[in-house]
């Protein structure tokens, strides 16, 4: 059999570290891969005034599936005074390539698992009855839609004469805004659609049917913005009564959500929202199961290209740093998303054993893990360098 070609995707800062040590771990599994490397991020920015250069569009084309590590976004004007000279005053305008990639391949199913580990310190906990200390198990499954809503990028400052008359037209802008100069506006559009709605609701009912989840949420806010969170909440109401009427449906406010997942978290299990909330519901649940050290992420096209990605940052201030002390954890359970979607069960099954049997013998933790604040001196002080937790989860493997 032919090994399985897999597009890495280095990106920024720390991405190309945790995606090395992701892909040791994959060799040590026995998962026999050929790795072709895609130029993506703040470097072909800087050099070529694209950080998502054709070239690797074409790479993760042909091949259908990416590993991708991190990238850095900064703010247009930074980015543009970064631009090499020659390229400065040419027009050229910085946009995230990860959203660039999620929109030219309509990556629109993004699902992010939020599950602890036992033995985790950095576990949510509560106080029950009695005084005596709780640690619920959380086992929640985020699904983003990825690519409308307001990260779609359709804004304007000082938006064109016909914009602005569009806008013009619709009495809650004349009645607050038609007195603000023009030039003084700036305005990002939420979209939804019928069809992509549709889309990430029906994945997040299949998922919760296949793994036995017995609710779904939708996390939105329809009592506000009613017109596209309104969509979604009509839309999962029709899913759920016609095809998926043993699975509860429950609908929370973005605002509330985040109270109720610090009372009542083991009371979730497969939420849904828009872009936006969606993001902000699966970074709120990941700080429940130890933070973004351990939030992984997967991204489908209804035509099979996939990218599996953790949802950390570039974390660029320890990038330099003499010796990693990043938790590569989150990268190493997107590569077992990874697995898991080439239908690699096996491997991705024993390494998520090996991972939870670090972590639960505990001998073995990154700066994150053990409340320190990032700095290289942690490592002197007993916390396990990037290279030493993927060392610890591959001996794990070998016994």
């Amino acid at each position: 059999m032919s090994k399985r070609t897999i597009v890495a995707l280095p990106g920024d800062g720390i991405g190309a570290v945790v995606l090395d040590e992701a892909i040791r771990v994959l060799d040590a599994a026995g998962f026999e891969a050929e790795y072709v490397y895609g130029d993506i991020g703040w470097e072909f920015w800087c050099r070529e005034g694209n950080p998502l250069p054709q070239r690797t569009l074409d790479l993760i084309a042909r091949h259908r599936v990416a590993l991708f590590g991190a990238i850095t976004s900064k703010p247009n004007d930074e980015a543009k005074a970064e631009l090499a000279p020659e390229l400065q005053g040419k027009g050229f305008t910085y946009s995230s390539p990860i959203v660039g990639l999620r929109q030219h391949f309509n990556l629109d199913i993004c699902v992010r698992p939020c599950k602890s580990y036992k033995g985790n310190p950095l576990n949510f906990i509560r106080r029950g009855k009695g005084n005596t200390i709780d640690e619920p198990l959380v086992d929640v499954v985020v699904f983003r839609q990825n690519t409308e809503c307001l990260y779609s990028g359709v804004e304007w400052t000082n938006p064109p004469a016909n914009v602005y008359q569009a806008l013009l037209s619709h009495p809650k802008f004349r009645d607050n805004f038609a007195d603000v100069p023009v030039e003084e506006l700036s305005v990002s559009t939420r979209i939804f659609t019928r069809k992509a709605t549709e889309r990430i609701l029906m994945a997040a009912f299949e998922h919760a049917a296949k793994f036995g989840y017995k609710s779904v949420t939708v996390c939105e806010k329809p009592n506000v913005v009613r017109e596209t969170s309104g969509l979604m909440w009509k839309l999962a109401k029709e899913i759920q009564k016609e095809r998926y009427p043993s699975i509860r449906l429950l609908n929370t406010n973005i605002d509330a959500q985040m109270m109720w997942l610090t009372k009542n978290p083991e009371d979730y299990g497969v939420i849904v929202a828009g872009n936006m909330f969606g993001d902000i519901a699966s970074d709120a649940f990941a700080g429940l199961i130890g933070g973004l050290g351990f939030a992984c992420s997967a991204q489908f096209s209804s035509d099979g290209i996939a990218v599996f990605e953790p949802t950390h940052g570039s974390a660029p201030k320890y990038a330099d740093f003499k010796v990693s002390i990043v938790n590569p954890i989150a990268m190493i359970e997107s590569a077992c998303m990874m697995l898991d979607y080439i239908g690699e069960k096996k491997p991705a099954s024993v390494i998520r054993k090996a991972i939870a049997d670090v972590i639960r013998e505990g001998k073995v933790r990154t700066y994150d893990m053990m409340k320190m604040q990032g700095r290289p001196e942690v490592i002197q002080n007993g916390a396990a360098s990037t290279t030493m937790m993927t060392d610890a989860i591959i001996e794990k493997l070998n016994k």
